[in-house]
């Protein structure tokens, strides 16, 4: 399939990637997956609002048009100054935060093949939540590369949000913190 094709074809109601012109159809996502994003995405949404700073996207295609790749992270952020390149059904460009949940199916897919086009393609900053394995992983652009970066205080600091830090340990509590909490939290620090 052609990139033009795949523009008209992908539709708002299918998760899918285009690599190359070959479609990659997204599993459905579990239920933990999904409150764990949706969890996150509005704890994102107020905090980016709160401060703001641009806007967050769920499920919306990448274009990275000197790879060939449509890529769908599940949440990326934009900052005010880069919302002139979001289209109707995707971003054309390089977010400057992308957040990857991990699925049994997107294991590859998400620490290998994306890890490397977001590198190239110049996201600012790379996050993978693996509820399998219960871990977070932040990365920095930084020279082109992306380097890890660890947690202090328990905590992990986005560079591209600024004064955002979450507690990895609270993603896998069950229930998720309420998030009206965690962002009051935020918003005094």
């Amino acid at each position: 399939m052609t990139e033009s094709q795949f523009e008209k074809w992908c539709d708002e109601d299918l998760r899918a990637e285009w690599v190359d012109g070959k479609i990659i159809i997204m599993a459905p996502v579990s239920d933990t997956h999904d409150d764990l994003n949706n969890w996150f995405s509005t704890l994102l949404r107020m905090y980016v609002e709160e401060h703001d700073l641009g806007i967050i996207r769920t499920n919306m295609n990448l274009r990275f048009s000197t790879q060939r790749r449509w890529r769908c992270p599940d949440l990326f952020f934009i900052t005010k100054d880069r919302q002139h390149l979001m289209h109707p059904t995707y971003f054309d460009g390089a977010p400057d935060m992308a957040i990857e949940l991990v699925s049994p199916d997107s294991q590859s897919r998400d620490r290998r093949e994306k890890f490397k086009e977001y590198e190239k393609a110049g996201v600012r900053e790379y996050w993978i939540i693996d509820p399998l394995s219960k871990t977070v992983e932040l990365y920095r652009l930084e020279r082109k590369r992306f380097q890890m970066v660890e947690e202090a205080n328990g905590s992990l600091a986005s560079s591209v949000l600024p004064k955002f830090r979450i507690r990895p340990e609270q993603l896998w509590r069950k229930p998720l913190p309420k998030v009206s909490t965690v962002l009051r939290q935020l918003l005094a620090k």
